[in-house]
């Protein structure tokens, strides 16, 4: 009887160990994807970011509404690319109000603004970097 109780504690001792391997392992997988998607959205950020900078000295430095447009196609692109990848509240919202940011520069410039107001994207994309950052 004492075997049998031994060979039951073991077999006892052993799953309870996988169990507890399986649920480490995933919380590990759980725990990096989050970085991931962390750091996947940093970087996204940043290009934002440097397609807000491209747009501002394209602004100041050219008439020429198709080098804007590039630009504000550069960071729709990214946008999509942060909304596909996330699903935490803030950033939707910072992605939100940066495409309506962006909609509106748009809608400036088809309507023959040679000097739209870049604030609200600027001030978007600096709020979108905040919480982005982990």
């Amino acid at each position: 009887m004492a075997a049998s109780r031994h060979r039951s504690l073991r077999r006892t001792a052993t799953v309870a160990t996988a169990l507890a391997a399986v649920a480490l392992t995933a919380g590990l997988t759980t725990g990096c994807e989050a970085v991931d998607k962390a750091l996947d959205c940093v970087r996204t950020a940043d290009a934002i970011a440097d397609s807000v900078t491209e747009l501002q000295q394209a602004v100041e430095n050219t008439s020429d509404p198709t080098q804007w447009e590039e630009s504000l196609d550069s960071i729709d692109k990214n946008l999509d690319r942060i909304g596909d990848q996330t699903d935490n509240t803030d950033v939707n919202q910072a992605v939100d109000d940066l495409g309506k940011a962006v909609d509106n520069v748009r809608t400036s410039v088809e309507n023959g603004d040679s000097t739209p107001d870049l604030s609200p994207i600027t001030d978007a994309a600096g709020e979108l970097t905040k919480v982005c950052t982990p």
